[in-house]
């Protein structure tokens, strides 16, 4: 009778890996991840809800965001356009040095850090003069009548540019999700923007290359993948639909 092998049915379903193996860096990393991603459903959502209900009156994006540093004439979302790509080639960037601290290259992580860096610095400052120009408005600005209590009488009154309780664009709503969705966002890049240059530092110094590993570049690098994630919903919700 031929000899039949014994199977061992434990080993024959075991991976070789548990995926549950993660540092608990990386796990508490995903939670607030999570977290922080239900945040900006709940906010997304609410913006939804607020726009259907003034759909009639409320203003597009492509009729309110034309300005183009150094150029005269309206681009429909140009620079919105531009501040996304900037976002998603520094997403690029940190990919680059995620890699680079796998194969313990010192210098790649480095030069890929910087580079991570200057985009968010740049979409900051994109996001801020946006902000400007948001706020101060256009030359013709929005024509209202105000009533008069010293004459007792209504009087046309000229505003300009948007804040929390006028709008020149149209309802007030808007100007509010506006400031605080993607006020809420951008701190979210300052934030990582910081904390990219206090990790680049360590690098400088040594710190991963002595630990023999680079898991905090990955694990910012999470954090910074989210962040460029959450931007192209925003720009989907907020300045294309």
């Amino acid at each position: 009778m031929a000899h039949t092998a014994e199977i061992d049915t434990k080993g024959a379903w075991d991976g070789g890996k548990s995926p549950f193996g993660v540092s608990y860096g990386k796990m508490m990393m995903w939670f607030f991840l999570i977290s922080d991603a239900l945040t900006f459903g709940g906010l997304l959502m609410s913006y939804g809800f607020i726009r259907h209900k003034y759909a009639d009156v409320w203003p597009k994006a492509e009729n309110v965001f034309t300005h183009f540093p150094f150029v005269e004439q309206h681009l429909p979302l140009a620079y919105v356009g531009l501040m996304t790509f900037i976002l998603i080639m520094s997403s690029v960037t940190m990919v680059l040095a995620v890699e680079a601290g796998k194969r313990m290259d010192r210098k790649g992580v480095t030069t890929w850090m910087f580079w991570t860096i200057v985009g968010g610095l740049m979409f900051v400052l994109s996001q801020a003069w946006e902000w400007y120009h948001f706020i101060k408005g256009t030359e013709a600005g929005w024509v209202r009548n105000v009533w008069d209590y010293e004459t007792g009488a209504y009087v046309k009154q000229i505003f300009h540019g948007a804040n929390m309780a006028v709008n020149e664009y149209g309802v007030p709503q808007f100007a509010n999700y506006f400031f605080f969705i993607t006020g809420f966002h951008g701190t979210h890049v300052f934030s990582g923007v910081i904390i990219n240059l206090v990790i680049f530092l360590n690098v400088l110094k040594g710190t991963y290359e002595k630990r023999g590993h680079y898991e905090m570049v990955e694990k910012v690098g999470l954090y910074w993948h989210f962040v460029d994630l959450v931007w192209v919903f925003v720009f989907t919700f907020f300045y294309l639909l």
